[in-house]
């Protein structure tokens, strides 16, 4: 799995048997928050496998503004000591604070997770605990992904980068994200079990996270050459790189002694290293890159991205219509629009296009994890959208004919799957989906463009209106039927409809408007035709003729009817009226459509002015 990291050791559940929790004063002598301000050789890793998490940490630590917002300064263990301290994370789409007391794992009154290299330094230790309490318990941070925690320090966009197939302008890329404020993280993949935290020849660590802290670019001694390298961090504290840029390495004497001194005085020697970024591409087979949003920086001098987020989910039956191997329902799945308005300043490849990093997240589900959740596969496509400006939802023909303009490089199982992608001006249908159809889930949209971009939403609610028509021969033969029927009252009750129409139309009422309960000659006519318009639009989706139709094609028989909703209402159709097979029968069909009739016509009946918007007292409300 891409960018998972595991920890070769025994199980979580074996340090618990032999730590207990202490106090501060319990482990040692003047205790402190912080010590010189937080930096990264405060973070060392302990016996939980969370080095992904750390790797986050110490790319935290290179930028104090994101830094403390995560870890509010204000906090020390002597200043209005409560026992208590607080942390900020950013959570599907807003920050919250998170509050632990101050007892740690510890056995022997050593620390057992991450601790720091200063025995009366605890910020890191603190910080580990407020995550895992974001998550539910250490044991869910045991494996992950950096870039899960790098978002969850930032709110920003995550991308990966498989190397051996990485972009001829990655360095370029990597620039401008550190220019960004961006943070970065790589490893080597582990092929097997037994390869997880071993080295290679040269002393990298497969399975194993690395911080990339800076890159440079030097003239060499030799005339017209340049040298691009790379500054990485190893969590476990110590520097194994035996390579070319390594500590006492014969290559440092190829660039000038100021660039030497300057590049080394930027080094902590104990966890940092330099190598080439050839070498870089060459050995590592990861890359991650977490991107900021505004909001992350604030107003300074660095460039951000302009950010759009949309929250959805995927509903069985009605919007989980799984990816395009699935022609029948993929076309039911969610959909977003997004309009590209300006070119890139500085294109990457030096051609004219809008760069836009597209970013779909699964919600709650490592919280979950206790409970037998698992990650979705997960993935999007994007359309372009000639029909500028209609905001539409696109059906089923459309994707059967048109192919997609961009789209995720693979399904995959991870909380989120980011692509970024080049397009031109326009406007484009983004389809965010699972890999498989029927299955429930919430998430979140995110869209990352350089340039100014909007992503709209789905169709309001809304209906056609039908224009009044003469009494025809055939309704003169109603109206006699509707008389002997009714009786001398000239109204018809759900009673006695019930009679008529097989046990339907138990919930008749609600097309009525007058508030009696019962239905005069005008309110059943109507009915009386929209349930023959209606039977015939079910007969078209009926292709198997088995009295049922799918749940996913009720979206297209409610337009047929006039009846045009949001995708929330669509959801609710699925959730209460399909079966276990996700089909509904001819009964829920009709009391479907005549509860939408019924709330349309009791709508418009408030809508004395036909702006579509009614204003409604408790009373009314109540009624």
């Amino acid at each position: 799995m891409q960018g998972f990291f595991k920890h070769a050791s025994f199980p979580l559940t074996w340090y618990f048997i032999i730590t207990k929790k202490n106090c501060f004063d319990e482990i040692c002598e003047n205790p402190q928050f912080i010590i010189d301000g937080a930096k990264r050789t405060d973070i060392c890793q302990g016996e939980l496998g969370d080095c992904w998490l750390l790797a986050a940490i110490a790319c935290l630590t290179v930028n104090e503004k994101l830094l403390y917002r995560v870890i509010p300064p204000d906090q020390s263990f002597t200043d209005n000591y409560a026992g208590i301290f607080h942390f900020q994370f950013w959570r599907y789409g807003e920050w919250i604070d998170v509050i632990v007391d101050d007892r740690i794992p510890t056995c022997n009154n050593h620390l057992v997770f991450t601790k720091s290299f200063r025995k009366n330094e605890f910020w890191s230790a603190l910080l580990e605990k407020a995550y895992a309490k974001l998550h539910g318990s250490y044991e869910a941070l045991k494996g992950g992904n950096t870039l899960e925690a790098m978002e969850d320090f930032t709110g920003g966009v995550t991308e990966f980068f498989d190397l051996p197939e990485a972009p001829k302008e990655l360095y370029s890329i990597m620039r401008k994200a550190l220019e960004r404020g961006s943070l970065m993280g790589c490893s080597i993949d582990a092929l097997s079990a037994t390869e997880q935290e071993t080295r290679t020849d040269q002393g990298l660590v497969r399975g194993h996270a690395y911080s990339i802290i800076g890159l440079a670019e030097c003239d060499g001694v030799e005339k017209d050459t340049t040298i691009r390298l790379i500054r990485l961090r190893n969590p476990w504290g110590w520097v194994l790189w035996k390579g070319p840029w390594s500590a006492n390495s014969t290559e440092w004497s190829t660039i000038s002694i100021a660039d030497k001194d300057n590049l080394i005085k930027q080094t902590v020697q104990e966890s940092e290293f330099w190598m080439s970024f050839a070498d870089f591409t060459r050995n590592f087979t990861k890359l991650e890159m977490c991107n900021l949003t505004p909001d992350a920086l604030g107003c300074d001098e660095r460039q951000s991205w302009t950010v759009s987020v949309n929250e959805g989910r995927w509903v069985r039956g009605s919007s989980a219509g799984g990816c395009r191997n699935f022609p029948q329902t993929f076309w039911t799945n969610p959909q977003y629009r997004l309009q590209l308005y300006e070119d890139d300043d500085d294109p990457e490849d030096g051609q004219a296009a809008c760069t836009v990093v597209v970013a779909l997240m699964q919600k709650g589900r490592r919280m979950q994890r206790h409970q037998g959740a698992k990650f979705l596969t997960i993935g999007f496509s994007i359309y372009e959208v000639l029909m500028c400006g209609q905001n539409q939802h696109l059906q089923k023909d459309f994707f059967l004919y048109t192919a997609s303009k961009a789209k995720c490089k693979t399904y995959i199982n991870l909380r989120e799957v980011t692509e970024r992608v080049h397009l031109p001006q326009g406007e484009y249908a983004i389809i965010p989906t699972t890999f498989e159809p029927h299955q429930d889930g919430e998430f979140i949209l995110r869209v990352f463009s350089e340039k100014k971009s909007t992503s709209l939403s789905h169709v309001p609610l809304q209906r056609k209106l039908l224009q009044p028509e003469e009494e025809t021969e055939e309704e003169k033969h109603f109206r006699a039927i509707y008389q002997k029927v009714a009786g001398e009252d000239m109204q018809i009750c759900a009673n006695e409809l019930r009679t008529i129409m097989r046990n339907v139309l138990a919930k008749l009422t609600v097309s009525q408007t007058d508030g009696t309960g019962k239905l005069n000659l005008q309110e059943f006519k109507h009915l009386w035709k929209k349930i023959k318009e209606w039977q015939l639009i079910f007969r078209r989706y009926d292709e198997n003729k088995t009295g049922c139709v799918s749940s996913f094609e009720m979206r297209n028989a409610v337009n047929d009817a006039g009846f045009h909703l949001n995708k929330q209402l669509y959801d609710i159709i699925a959730m209460r009226y399909a079966d276990e097979h996700l089909n509904i029968d001819f009964d829920s069909y009709i009391c479907c459509f005549v509860r939408l009739e019924g709330m349309f016509r009791a709508f418009n009946a408030f809508d004395k002015d036909g702006d579509g918007i009614i204003k409604l007292n408790v009373l009314e409300v109540n009624s």
